[in-house]
Parts: structure tokens; C-alpha cells; sequence
């Protein structure tokens, strides 16, 4: 990962500024850079990845212009190429280096050309005009606030912005800012038109597109490393990057000292695909002391994104700590394109279709966003195949009617289009989805649960959720992740829209704990 920071017109504290970039220091430890860009500046923090020169620093200039992007651009050497043959000359490896050409010769219609996870500001001096864009599903963070002058800001997390905006919001994913106004260049969650493919080219394409999605993030300067749970989508994901490596990948793992369910799953794993595997074993009081911290750098309340993310953050702190790697791919979205436990419920082929559009298109606030913090605050950066444009596309149109759970297996058609072919073993293809928090160990969440019990009396919980309008504490739980957050982002919580939880408007969905293990229908995921 990298940082970036805009400041787009006059600095009224550049003090102020600057202490504020500070705080995302370990996104891009490897080199920091602050420049003027006409009236205000433009600030870079990098990770190197691409391009491992001093060459490769942003932020880049052409003739008075200048570009920050934290960004992967995947196929950028096609592009790169063609630019050249325009007259453009480089002088790094970086993808990030073909922006403000790219700007130069397609203007806004650019960022609709990109195959990538991107957040970027460019200042166009011939315009005088700051522009901003972010990849459509928002893997790439982006916040965006106003000075006391009105004067638009743009920096990569909201730590970046507490005490130089008022209000801090999310820049919308899909979107690019200029002259005042965010425009959609892409909704990756719309379907002009469904696909009515036969099952099986159905599950041939989901392969084929997931397989090309894994390969084209296995490309980096810098060592590559992989999170593998147990369950069907890490397990994917390594199982093809193992297939299309020469030497043996390096995979992690992490559980309770306790109760870990994965863990078992993920050494099944690791042994069939021979992956070089590393475990990491944590116990009740890892997690508590670690809380805070997550809570404070995941910028969120949400019940959910901070169970999920003790372990993440753990294993990701020891792979930074113990290792060399610098890029880990993930298993995120799969479940947003093709059901939870909870979609099991949906009424109907459209409310399935309906609900997957809102989760992808709120993704940036949940799951996207706990893979980056917990990832890049360790200097490392994450990749999410899921996340792959081209994929993503297409099985969002897949008509709906396919990816109802009508087979008495969530996930079939990924299940199936891997079924030939020896990916994985039949118990691990076919195994139940467990959630993430609850397969590190259900004790986690259990203990989580038992210090906020013990945090407030009955009275107590009832008076202090009062205090918040906007999303407002419903478990002794939550209120305490909310004063937290509040701790460190005060008056901010409309960052987040709301409670990443089950269709509460579905039969058997109707539940006060976002856990799967709620469900009547969780059966044998736990085990």
C-alpha cells in the first residue's frame, strides 16, 4: 500500500497538514515526499511494489502537472507501450507513471480504461483544476473533507484529515471528482443486461475468470505471500497462485490457542497444494490488548469489521514482523457475488440480485476496507482477486435465478466450476462457509462479547447508547467498538452507513448479532 494526500488550494496549516499525513506513515514507510502543486500540494507516502527504483517516487510530473496514485494497474505495459510509441518517455518500472499521460492523451475517459485498484489525485496545470478518481469497487481507500475555507481535501484514510474537515466522508468508489462535482464513470453493481449462459459455461467462466484475475496479481517486484483460512475462497485463490508459481507460495494461517476451526482446514490446504504454510496462534489476551488499536485503525464501529479484523490484523503483524513479503492476496467478495449464509433466506431471485448490488456497492466500508487497515498498517499491500473488474462484471449478471441457493449448497457455482481439475480436496470444496471471526476460534467473538458484558451495567448500556442518533448501539458490544471509534473520530461516524448485519426484512433473518452463528441455518460450519 502507499498513502496520498491532496490539498487542493491554499494550506491554512501546514503544520497541521503535515502532522495529519504523518498518521499513515506505515501505509509507505519506504519514502515520503510533499510537494507544491499549483495553489495547494500533493503528498506521497510509498510502499514499493512496482518499479523498486528511486525512480518510481511519486508524486510523478509532466510539463507542470503532477499525480499521486496508490494504486495496482493491472496490464499497464500494454498501455505503457502505446504511450511510448506516442513520444512519451518513462523513467521507472512503476505502473503509476502512465497517469498523467494517460490524462494527457484521453482526459476523463481514462479512468474507465483501467484494470486496476486504484485511489489517485492529479493536479492539471494547464487547467489550474485538481482531479480525483478511485477504482469502482473501492479497494483502494479515498476520504475527502472541507476546510474552514471550503477548500477540498483528499487523503487515503480519515486519520489523515481529523482536525483539518469538519465532516469526513468516503470518496464514492467508481467515481472521479472535478470542478466541484463526483461524477460515476463506472457502477460496477448495475446489470444492463443478464447473462443467461448454461451452468456449465456458467462455472467455465467463473474458472477462467477467476483463474486470469489470481495470475495478473502474482505479478509484482516485491515478494508475494498469501492468507489461507481453510475456507472455499482463501483456498481458491491459493490453490490457482500455487499452479501458476514455480517455487512453493507462502501461505498463513492464524487461530485461538483454544478452539480453532480453520486451522485444520488450512494445513489440509496447505499440504495439498504444497504451499510453504506458516501458522499463527493467538490467545484471549492477543486480542483484547490488540481492541483498541484495531478499532483506531479501522476507522469504524461496525460489529462485524472488528471481529473479523483481530485476527487479520494479528496474522498480518506477524507476517510484517517475521517476514520479507510486502503483497498478500486475500479471499474478500466472494460472498457478496455469490450469497452468505444469510442469502440462503432470500424471498426471491430478484431480492438476491438486490441485495448483492447493495453489499458490493457498500463493500468499501466493510470487508474492503478491513483488508486494507489491517493490511496496510503493516506495510504491506493486499490484492483481492474477487475484486477482479472483469469477474466481478460478469457474475453480477449471471442471472440471479442460478445463484439462489436452490442447491442445497451455498456457493454452488464456484464450488462447481472448480469441481474438475483437482484444485482442491472434495472436504474443503465442498466444506461449509464458517465465518472468518468465528473460524479463528469461536472464543474470540466470545470473548469480545463477555469484556463489553462486563464493561457496562444493564443501566449503563441503556443511558450511554442514547448518546448516538446515527447508528445507534444495540449490543453492550457495540457500544463499546462505538466509544472507541468515537475516541478517535469524534462526530464522524456517517462514514459508515450503518451496521454490516443480515437482511433483517428476510424470514429467519431477523437477529441482534451479525455472526452466521446466529442462523438456524449455520449447521455444520463451525465444525
Amino acid at each position: 500500500m502507499c498513502s496520498i494526500i491532496g490539498y487542493c488550494g491554499p494550506v491554512a496549516d501546514m503544520a497541521a497538514v503535515q502532522a495529519g499525513f504523518q498518521r499513515t506513515i506505515s501505509r509507505g514507510p519506504d519514502d515520503s515526499r510533499v510537494i507544491q502543486a499549483g495553489p495547494g500540494l500533493l503528498g506521497f507516502h510509498r510502499l514499493a511494489i512496482m518499479g523498486l527504483t528511486p525512480e518510481g517516487m511519486q508524486p510523478f510530473a509532466l510539463d507542470g502537472s503532477f499525480a499521486v496514485c496508490n494504486g495496482e494497474l493491472y496490464g499497464f505495459e500494454a498501455l505503457k507501450a502505446e504511450l511510448a510509441a506516442k513520444g512519451y518517455m518513462f523513467q521507472s518500472g512503476s505502473d503509476c507513471e502512465i497517469l498523467l499521460p494517460l490524462y494527457r492523451e484521453y482526459g476523463l475517459d481514462m479512468f474507465a480504461m483501467l484494470d486496476a485498484e486504484f485511489a489517485c489525485i492529479l493536479y492539471d496545470g494547464r487547467t489550474n483544476e485538481f482531479i480525483a478518481a478511485r477504482d469502482p469497487i473501492g479497494i483502494r481507500p479515498l476520504y475527502y473533507g472541507y476546510d474552514r475555507k471550503g477548500v477540498i481535501i483528499f487523503a487515503s484514510e480519515p486519520k489523515n484529515l481529523i482536525g483539518l474537515a469538519d465532516k469526513i466522508m468516503p470518496f464514492p468508489p467508481g467515481h472521479y471528482y472535478k470542478g466541484g462535482n463526483f461524477v460515476c464513470y463506472h457502477d460496477i453493481a448495475k446489470v444492463d443486461h443478464f447473462c443467461y449462459d448454461e451452468l456449465e459455461i456458467c462455472c467455465r467462466n467463473i474458472r477462467e475468470k477467476l483463474v486470469a484475475g489470481v495470475e495478473k496479481r502474482l505479478v509484482s517486484d516485491a515478494k508475494v505471500g498469501f492468507l489461507l483460512s481453510g475456507g472455499l475462497d482463501s483456498s481458491l485463490v491459493c490453490a490457482i497462485a500455487a499452479r501458476k508459481s514455480k517455487a512453493p507460495i507462502k501461505t498463513f494461517a492464524i487461530g485461538m490457542d483454544t478452539d480453532a476451526i480453520d486451522l485444520k482446514y488450512a494445513r489440509e490446504v496447505a499440504d495439498f497444494i504444497g504451499s510453504d504454510h506458516h501458522e499463527v496462534i493467538i490467545t484471549r489476551e492477543d486480542v483484547l490488548s490488540s481492541l483498541e488499536t484495531v478499532v483506531e485503525l479501522l476507522g469504524t464501529f461496525d460489529i462485524t469489521t472488528i471481529r473479523a479484523s483481530m485476527g487479520m490484523y494479528l496474522v498480518c503483524k506477524a507476517i510484517h514482523e517475521q517476514t520479507d513479503i510486502r503483497v498478500l492476496l486475500t479471499g474478500e467478495i466472494s460472498d457478496e457475488l455469490f450469497g452468505y449464509k444469510y442469502t440462503d433466506y432470500a424471498p426471491s431471485a430478484q431480492a438476491f440480485q438486490e441485495e448483492a448490488e447493495k453489499r458490493v456497492r457498500e463493500l468499501h466500508m466493510y470487508d474492503v476496507l478491513r483488508a486494507d487497515r489491517c493490511i496496510s498498517v503493516n506495510s504491506l499491500e493486499a490484492r483481492v482477486p474477487f475484486g477482479d473488474l472483469d469477474f466481478v462484471r460478469y457474475v453480477m449478471a449471471i442471472d440471479p435465478e442460478k445463484k439462489l441457493n436452490t442447491y442445497g449448497k451455498g456457493k454452488y457455482l464456484l464450488r462447481r466450476a472448480f469441481e474438475e481439475g483437482s484444485w482442491l480436496p472434495a472436504s474443503i470444496l465442498w466444506r461449509e462457509k464458517a465465518a472468518f471471526s468465528d473460524a479463528v476460534g469461536h472464543s474470540l467473538v466470545d470473548d469480545l462479547k463477555a469484556y463489553a458484558e462486563g464493561r457496562y451495567t444493564d443501566g449503563e448500556f441503556e443511558a450511554r447508547r442514547q448518546n448516538y442518533s446515527h447508528a445507534r448501539p444495540f449490543t453492550k458490544e457495540s457500544l463499546l467498538y462505538r466509544e472507541i471509534f468515537e475516541t478517535y473520530y469524534p462526530g464522524q461516524s456517517s462514514m459508515i452507513a450503518d451496521f454490516w448485519m443480515p437482511n433483517r426484512s428476510w424470514k429467519g433473518c431477523d437477529v441482534d448479532d451479525p455472526s452466521a452463528r446466529v442462523l438456524a441455518n449455520y449447521g455444520g460450519s463451525g465444525v
